[in-house]
């Protein structure tokens, strides 16, 4: 067909609009038509041709170059690998001549906020920052445009500050990249303390909890089976350090409310709501005698009187234990669990719990944990689906640690980084928050 013909038909606007259309189509056509051909002739249909042309066509200005340097981030390596403190040790000597060159400089804050597109004198000083942290290319320029590369880098410095890799500098993105130098440099001998005193055999199967970065990492022979987001302690209510072994899997369980939640949390609610417990599914009981139920109406609100009973919730929808629990033997009385509260996890900021700790796409630690019992992932499901209550004890139980490391690096020289939340990094992790 000739472009004559293409255009010979159709009278009025819409006839003009789509003779236009047609026309651009066949421009196109022709442009690809040589590649297309090409590409049958030695064996591909022209349909694969086209995709394969499209995809060059695509990243023939190379923004790709800037994928590699998100994905280096990205490791298969356990926080506690045997080799992690010599990493930090590599680290200190790193961020030690960073310090000793005057450190980097401070991202002005304000409008506008920078991102992809953005052109203005801040953007230059946000590529000098991330050159000297190693996030950006040391070629990339002192050019005012934040640029695919400046994103790329932008990502990167956010995935090792455990936040959301948007490539945004908000407010969190920018609070870490102007964390001095020096700083940095003690956060990473601090934690090289704490790594050398766990640096001894942790078993060729662990559950590691890393308070700080909130996060969850199912380890097997020195290798992260899967990584979980997790939501940990609140400041006044932090998850503990310890280290047990996982030997029980509730599933649908009930949740027994502790104490100091009935006291802080449902005795304050309960006088501004008093359809609280109902609206809920949370039932009251003698200790020890869930035969008998008592009212709200039989408590006293206005003191403890609550405490001295037993607060229980429904399994089902809206359990603040969600579909399962993980249970292991400590004397804090915390453990892992599901959450009906899905939102929290795509949050910077994840410390919103009672100490115990919440885990994103959990069936897939509790299908790894039950590989001993010879249980599949579609049997989780199906037990989960059926709103059973069932206790399963684990056969191979797992050793579990929940460990305070604020700052690692691993083998690919990739330094991490996360917010000392409970201030525990020593008088400079003021510093930090």
């Amino acid at each position: 067909m000739t472009l004559r013909a293409v255009f010979a038909g159709g009278s009025g606007a819409f006839a003009g609009a789509r003779r236009l259309a047609v026309g651009a189509a066949v421009l196109v056509g022709l442009m690809v038509a040589g590649p297309v051909q090409e590409a049958a002739a030695q064996g591909s249909t022209p349909l694969q041709a086209l995709q394969n042309y499209k995809v060059r066509a695509e990243w023939a200005d190379k923004f790709d170059a800037t994928l590699p340097a998100v994905n280096a981030v990205k490791s298969s390596s356990p926080t506690l690998s045997p080799e992690t403190a010599s990493y930090i040790e590599q680290a200190i000597q790193r961020y030690g001549q960073i310090v000793a060159q005057g450190g980097w400089p401070q991202v002005p804050p304000g409008e506008p906020t920078l991102r992809l597109g953005v052109k203005n004198a801040k953007v230059q000083v946000l590529r000098q920052r991330l050159m000297i942290s190693g996030d950006l290319s040391q070629t990339a320029g002192s050019a005012q445009t934040f640029d695919s590369y400046v994103d790329a880098a932008v990502r990167r410095f956010q995935l090792r500050h455990g936040l959301n890799p948007d490539g945004v500098v908000d407010q969190a993105t920018l609070n870490a990249l102007n964390v001095p130098a020096q700083v940095r440099l003690r956060q990473l001998e601090t934690n090289l303390v704490r790594v050398r005193s766990m640096s001894g055999y942790l078993g060729d199967r662990y559950v590691m909890v890393n308070i700080p970065a909130a996060e969850i990492e199912a380890v097997e022979d020195g290798r992260v089976r899967s990584r979980h987001t997790g939501v940990v302690g609140k400041v006044d209510r932090p998850s503990p350090v310890l280290s047990s072994k996982i030997h029980e899997i509730n599933f649908n369980p009930y949740w027994t409310v502790p104490v100091s939640i009935i006291k802080k949390d449902l005795i304050p609610k309960m006088k501004e709501d008093p359809e609280y417990l109902t609206r809920n599914k949370i039932k009251i009981y003698r200790w020890g005698n869930t035969d008998e139920e008592l009212m709200p109406t039989e408590i006293d609100w206005n003191t403890d009187e609550a405490a001295q009973y037993m607060f229980r919730q429904e399994p089902g929808e809206g359990n603040s234990l969600g579909t399962v629990k993980i249970n292991f033997h400590n004397q804090h009385q915390v453990y892992l669990h599901d959450t009906p509260a899905k939102n929290l996890f795509g949050q910077d900021f994840r410390f919103h719990s009672s100490g115990c700790v919440r885990v994103q796409n959990v069936r897939e630690l509790i299908t790894w944990l039950l590989e001993g019992n010879d249980w599949t992932r579609a049997q989780v499901d199906e037990t989960i689906r059926s709103g059973e209550q069932l206790d399963v004890p684990v056969k191979t139980q797992t050793a579990i640690y929940f460990s305070y490391i604020t700052a690692w690096a691993t083998a690919d020289g990739v330094v991490h980084f996360r917010q000392d939340i409970y201030d525990r990094d020593g008088a400079e992790g003021l510093a930090l928050r």
